[in-house]
């Protein structure tokens, strides 16, 4: 299990290094001048080139990649130009918000994704199966930005059950309630779409497995049909739902950039926007190398975990 660990984490160098070569060619392509969006209205030629002089910016683009690439080795985010603050710390305190929106989301597309499939394939054909298969696709149809608009409208503006945007209240105690209260809309968008892959995927796997000679001898054995499902079939599927998961993690993990924007969520969706927008280069390729980087390891997460299901994956 060691060196299938470390061969994973081996092979996961070169993904970072193209990722890292991608995000910084791409932000070095957008149109704009970052020195002329820093100094706004002082932007005189002298200026932008005294300031493009001072970040490195008048540097060949092969240069000015290995000097980050090479300060990124060492920790070393950059310093974002507009918050006048170390990089890595705006991105980690930004994540906490991003890991609680996804976490949140990734948790509930997983449980009710494999327990709709698990329900959807043990009633093959029957009503629950007609009825789950109708809401999942029109869960997947319909896509998170445009279901997180309608909730504020109808679940904030109209009813008000809920805040219509924010992690905290603006004033008021800062407390769990507060933040589940905050937190239940922008996660339930996000994991709608999840939630019916999940779903259509686990059906098709349990209905692989409870096609299998293993699952006739149980039933043969006179075992209870709740066991049978939720205890050897489920188990068994799991090998084939687990790198869905992974995949999933991945979607809900990149759509918290929009739905952070629609819900004002203080994430790095939120981040990433904003600096694009002022061409805060450093702050961007910082931020999307990081999610990048988490993405990553949670698949390699997943891998190892899968490989605990089945021991022949990792031969």
């Amino acid at each position: 299990m060691g060196r299938y660990i470390l061969r994973r984490l081996l092979s996961a160098i070169p993904v970072l290094i193209g990722i890292s070569i991608v995000v910084f060619v791409i932000m070095a392509m957008i149109p704009g001048d970052p020195a002329t969006a820093i100094l706004g209205s002082y932007a005189t030629p002298e200026n932008v080139a005294e300031l493009n002089r001072d970040l490195g910016l008048d540097e060949p683009l092969v240069q000015r990649y290995f000097i980050w690439a090479g300060n990124l080795l060492q920790g070393d985010l950059g310093r974002s130009f507009n918050l006048n603050r170390p990089v890595l710390d705006e991105v980690l305190e930004r994540f906490n918000a991003t890991l609680i929106l996804a976490g949140t989301a990734f948790i509930l597309c997983s449980f009710l994704g494999i327990a709709a499939g698990v329900i959807s394939a043990a009633n093959q054909y029957g009503f629950a199966d007609k009825a789950i298969t109708f809401a999942v696709l029109l869960g997947i149809s319909i896509p998170s930005f445009f279901l997180g608009m309608m909730m504020i409208l109808i679940f904030a503006v109209n009813l008000r059950w809920f805040p219509v945007s924010g992690m905290w209240p603006i004033y008021g105690t800062r407390d769990i309630w507060a933040l589940i209260d905050h937190l239940t809309m922008p996660a339930l968008a996000l994991a709608v779409v999840a939630t019916g892959v999940i779903a259509r995927l686990s059906r098709s796997a349990m209905l692989e497995v409870l096609r299998q000679d293993f699952i006739r001898t149980a039933r043969a054995k006179g075992v209870r049909e709740r066991g049978i499902i939720w205890r050897h079939a489920l188990r068994a599927a799991m090998v084939s739902i687990i790198p869905v998961l992974g995949i999933q993690a991945g979607f809900v993990l990149s759509g918290a950039v929009y739905i952070e924007r629609v819900f004002q969520w203080p994430g790095i969706g939120q981040m990433l926007v904003e600096a694009i927008l002022r061409r805060d280069i450093l702050l961007v390729q910082g931020g999307v190398v990081f999610v990048a980087a988490c993405y990553v390891l949670f698949n390699i997460i997943v891998d190892v975990a899968q490989s605990l299901l089945d021991p022949r994956i990792k031969t």
